[in-house]
């Protein structure tokens, strides 16, 4: 009887071990999943400062209205989000409806975020309990009134916003749908390269087509040749957003924060999906401009800027030198509407972004100090109309607000 119960007690024991065993390999997968969400949703790059604690609160981001900071998600009680439910966290990301009520503005990207799947949610609001809650005040609303009143997002949302899941296309591959997943959801990559409308909402009909965004040009991510990347392999592709370079252009400014925090730690299977998803966007019908004529004055003093500032590291051919420095020949980046980006890197300068797989990154000096605005529109103007290129020409007073955006900052 005694080794009957001794019998009983074992299994018993051994049950309850392997349930508690299975319990641990389950919570451990939700975690991980949940770590996996927040890197394709890049919530580092936002809601952490340079010098702060992760998550806690991020750098002000500048937009047409005024100023917004992202605010402080970690589980701290007061400051963050650790009174808040797994609901509210549903509502923020899909309904921009935060604790309480409280509505959000858009630069949160929850009109993206909305096509995430609740179980994707639920992993990545598992993994947001388990960070560093961090005691951080952050006054996020610093828009003037009364674009303060956050009631006026209900009627935003009403004109502007469908909280609607992702849709797959039965007519496209599984690889496809899931690119397409990653970069209209929790990619959000038209919260920066999508135009916007009078009241800051993405233009749907030109989704990824390019836009102005804190001082830079966002480019087009289509699939333009001429102005978008329509001409880059899908290696090449998945080399930028693994690494930050592909010999084709550096990674810069707000994109080199979505590298170093989001793309350069995905899995290359996803990275594969945006590449074949982005290759079929198409681009708009704009005639492509005429290049400038090698006659043309100020091409004429570009062309000598060029020769003795640029060519050393960017070769008199304009094809660069690899990885180091990016090409500038037959190069769509080059080729934007907007000379906002290039403008900003001649007069700043510019560190490549430092990935695991790119660990020593090339720079680019601020020329500022020696090139006046004329001459830099001149050397712009050059670059974006040699070598296959074809683009408006630059002017001076362009460059001398990117040049007053700067000091002002």
């Amino acid at each position: 009887m005694r080794r009957g119960i001794f019998t009983l007690t074992l299994f018993a024991s051994a049950a309850f071990a392997g349930n508690i065993s299975q319990a641990s390999e389950q919570l451990a997968d939700h975690l991980i999943r949940g770590q996996y969400q927040a890197i394709i949703g890049d919530c580092t790059a936002c809601h952490s400062k340079k010098g702060g604690k992760p998550f806690a609160g991020g750098e002000p981001l500048q937009t047409p209205f005024g100023a917004l900071v992202p605010p402080n998600i970690t589980p701290d009680r007061e400051t963050g989000i650790g009174n808040w439910s797994e609901a509210d966290f549903r509502n923020a990301l899909k309904k921009g409806v935060g604790h309480g009520g409280k509505r959000l503005y858009p630069a949160m990207p929850y009109p993206a975020y909305t096509k995430m799947p609740d179980s994707d949610i639920s992993d990545l609001w598992a993994y947001m309990r388990t960070i560093e809650p961090v005691h951080n005040p952050v006054e996020a609303n610093q828009l003037p009134f009364p674009l303060n009143v956050r009631l006026l997002m209900a009627g935003w949302n009403g004109i502007n916003f469908s909280a609607e899941p992702f849709k797959p296309d039965p007519d496209q591959s599984e690889e496809w749908n899931r690119g397409a997943y990653l970069v209209q959801g929790p990619g959000h990559c038209g919260t920066c390269h999508s135009p916007k409308t009078v009241l800051g909402a993405d233009k749907t009909d030109e989704a990824l087509q390019g836009a102005s965004l804190q001082g830079w040009y966002a480019p087009a991510i289509t699939g333009n040749v001429a102005n978008g990347i329509g001409g880059w392999s899908k290696d090449e592709i998945v080399r930028y957003l693994k690494t930050g370079s592909n010999g084709r252009t550096i990674a810069s400014g707000p994109m080199s924060e979505a590298i170093e925090h989001s793309t350069s730690k995905m899995d290359e299977a996803d990275l594969k999906a945006i590449a074949v998803y982005l290759k079929t966007v198409p681009p708009l019908d704009d005639p492509e401009p005429k290049p400038v004529s090698a006659d043309d004055p100020q091409f004429k003093i570009g062309a000598a800027i060029y020769h003795d500032t640029c060519s050393a590291c960017h070769g008199m051919d304009g094809k660069g030198a690899g990885q180091l420095f990016p090409a500038l020949a037959d190069n769509a980046i080059v080729r934007q509407p907007s000379i906002e980006t290039l403008a900003r890197l001649v007069l700043a300068g510019s560190q490549g972004v430092q990935t695991k797989a790119m660990k020593t990154t090339p720079a680019m000096p601020s020329l500022a100090w020696r090139l006046d605005d004329e001459q830099i529109a001149a050397v712009l103007t050059y670059v974006r109309n040699s070598w296959n290129n074809a683009a408006p020409p630059a002017s001076a007073s362009d460059v001398a607000s990117v040049r007053q955006s700067l000091t002002d900052r």
